[in-house]
C-alpha cells in the first residue's frame, strides 16, 4: 500500500497502515519534499513526491488529498486496477463523484469512501437499537481550523451527517431539501442548515458550523422504539424506551386527572415508571483504525466496504441538494432580495461608526 497526502489527516493514516501486520507501506507521496520525508522516516518507508511512479508498484492506496484532486489521482489508481479508499467527501462535487463511482464500476476495481463516523465506536454501539426512526437531529460545530478551505461547510463537516442519516434512516432517496447557510471566513458556507425529507417519511434536521467556539458532534434518533442519545466527540450513547405500562396502560396525563392524584408521584415517576434511561456500554476503538483495518480487509477478500461508491455518491447527491437549496435561500422572503450564503453581496454590510 501507499498513502497519497500526508498532511494533517494523511500521516495518521500513513502511521496505522504501517503498524498492520499484514500491510507492507511501500511509500507515502507528498508534494512537500521536508513533509513527506518526516512522516516516510517515521513509518519506516519512502517519500515519493509523484504518486504516478507507483501506479504498477501498489495492490491498493488511500487518498488524502486536498479534494479538488480527487478526481484525478483517485482515477489515475482505479485505471490502473489499484483498489482505492479516498477521504470525504468522494470528491468537489456531484459530477466528478459521479465519475469516480463509474471509472471503480467499469474497472471492477474496489473504492471505499472514508466516512469515518460509520466506525466511531459511539455511532457502533448506538446503531443496533436505532430502528427506523421517524425523526433525526445532527449538530456538528467546531472552531475554523484553516483547512479544507476549497470546500465549504456542506462538504467539508455536514456530507458526515448526511451520510449517517442515510444510514439510519435506511433509505439514500431524499425528496426535498430546505436550507440556509452564511459564508462567515471566505468565499464559502462556513454555516449551514438543512432539513431532509427521505422518501419512506423520515424527516432529518442538521447542523453545521465551523466557526463554533467550540467542538460538538451529536446524533439524536426518535422512533416508536424511544429515543437514542449519541456523543460522538464524547463517544457516549444513552437511550429512552417507553415501559409497557405506558404503551398498554392508562397514561400518565390521564392518572393525573384522576380525583386525589399525586401529583409529585407522577412527576417523580416519569422516568422510572413510564420511561426507562439506559446508558449503553460504548468500546474503546479508534475509528481510523477500524476504516482502515475493513478497507484492508475488503483488498484481500473481495468483500464489499460499509461505505462504496454508491454511499458516496449518494451522500454527495444529497449534499447537492442541500447546497442548491441553501443558494436559493431568499432572506428577505422575495427573489429580487439578498440570497444565497453571501447575501452582503447584494445588501451592503452594516458600517459601525468610529
Amino acid at each position: 500500500m501507499a498513502v497519497i497526502g500526508v498532511g494533517a489527516l494523511g500521516r495518521h493514516h500513513a502511521r496505522i497502515l504501517s503498524e498492520l501486520p499484514n500491510v507492507h507501506l511501500v511509500a507515502v507521496v507528498d508534494s512537500h519534499a521536508e513533509r513527506g520525508q518526516e512522516v516516510a522516516e517515521k513509518c519506516r518507508t519512502r517519500w515519493v513526491s509523484n504518486y504516478k511512479h507507483l501506479l504498477d508498484r501498489v495492490d491498493a492506496v488511500s487518498i488524502v488529498v486536498p479534494t479538488f484532486a480527487h478526481l484525478s489521482v483517485a482515477g489515475d489508481f482505479l485505471r490502473a486496477g489499484v483498489s482505492v479508499l479516498v477521504e470525504k467527501p468522494l470528491a468537489g462535487n456531484l459530477s466528478d463523484a459521479q465519475q469516480i463511482s463509474q471509472l471503480a464500476r467499469q474497472m471492477g476495481t474496489l473504492l471505499q469512501v472514508g466516512h469515518i463516523e460509520r466506525f466511531n465506536p459511539a455511532m457502533v454501539a448506538a446503531k443496533p437499537y436505532i430502528d427506523t426512526p421517524r425523526y433525526l437531529k445532527a449538530e456538528r460545530v467546531s472552531p475554523y481550523a484553516f483547512r479544507s478551505t476549497d470546500i465549504g461547510v456542506v462538504h467539508d463537516l455536514m456530507i458526515h451527517d448526511i451520510d449517517l442519516m442515510h444510514w439510519l434512516a435506511g433509505s439514500n432517496e431524499v425528496e426535498h431539501v430546505e436550507a440556509l447557510g452564511v459564508s462567515v471566513m471566505g468565499e464559502h458556507e462556513d454555516m449551514a442548515q438543512a432539513r431532509l425529507h427521505f422518501a419512506n417519511g423520515c424527516i432529518a434536521d442538521l447542523t453545521a458550523n465551523r466557526v463554533h467556539p467550540t467542538a460538538s458532534r451529536k446524533i439524536e434518533a426518535y422512533s416508536l422504539q424511544g429515543t437514542v442519545h449519541v456523543d460522538l466527540h464524547a463517544r457516549t450513547v444513552w437511550r429512552m424506551t417507553p415501559s409497557l405500562e405506558l404503551l398498554q396502560g392508562a397514561s400518565p396525563l390521564s392518572r393525573s386527572r384522576e380525583p386525589g392524584a399525586n401529583i409529585e408521584q407522577l412527576k417523580k415517576e416519569v422516568f422510572t415508571r413510564y420511561l426507562h434511561p439506559e446508558t449503553l456500554p460504548v468500546a474503546e476503538a479508534d475509528a481510523l483504525t477500524a476504516e482502515l483495518k475493513q478497507f484492508v480487509r475488503c483488498v484481500q477478500t473481495g468483500q464489499q466496504p460499509l461505505v462504496g461508491r454508491d454511499e458516496g455518491v449518494a451522500a454527495m447527491k444529497t449534499a447537492q441538494m442541500v447546497l442548491e437549496s441553501l443558494h436559493k435561500h431568499q432572506w428577505n422572503g422575495v427573489p429580487d432580495g439578498p440570497t444565497g450564503p453571501t447575501p452582503w453581496h447584494t445588501t451592503p454590510r452594516l458600517r459601525v461608526a468610529a
